[in-house]
């Protein structure tokens, strides 16, 4: 098995600012706008693009949620394992509001369709964008693209992308891993 960083944890907060300018530029003091990260690993994403909003452009009131996605994949019922689900923390109304998913990779785009399907419950969002610290071309199996993305990775056939957190213990990075 081979490894090769993509990102290390300077490239990684160059892009996390980049990010957060982006979606001032758009979404200016998100007095209409919310963040939604994407359960499970979505979360430290979004967690740390609301603290920078937060801390270093000095964005009020900003709000964010975490939503869990697990039993509105259409794959939820193909694993022989029991499947563990998240805690969705929501305590806001979406109802005519943007909406910026947020999660660590996009791949093949089925997480962002059950993330559709699921923010629902929480009323209709006047627009959804989505946001991704890593877009895999050639992955896509519904045709979803980022609005927001850190970085292009043209991961073929067995290669993983394995983003690591500073908030799960480990150095902030993002590797390719090869099998």
């Amino acid at each position: 098995m081979s490894q090769k960083v993509l990102l290390n944890a300077t490239e990684v907060n160059i892009i996390l600012h980049r990010l957060a300018c982006q979606l001032i530029e758009k979404h200016n003091d998100f007095t209409n706008t919310v963040l939604v990260g994407l359960q499970p690993r979505g979360k430290f994403l979004a967690k740390r693009l609301a603290k920078i909003l937060k801390e270093d452009y000095k964005i009020k009131d900003l709000k964010l949620g975490l939503l869990d996605i697990t039993f509105y994949r259409d794959d939820f019922r193909r694993s022989d394992k029991p499947l563990e689900a998240n805690t969705t923390e929501i305590d806001f109304v979406v109802e005519n509001k943007n909406v910026v998913f947020i999660d660590d990779v996009l791949y093949t785009g089925r997480s962002i369709r059950a993330a559709l399907t699921a923010i629902q419950s929480f009323g209709r969002p006047e627009e959804i964008e989505l946001l991704t610290l890593i877009d895999r071309r050639f992955s896509r199996h519904l045709p979803i693209q980022p609005n927001y993305r850190g970085r292009q990775v043209d991961a073929i056939n067995k290669e993983k992308v394995i983003v690591q957190w500073q908030e799960q213990g480990d150095e902030d990075a993002v590797y390719l891993i090869n099998n």
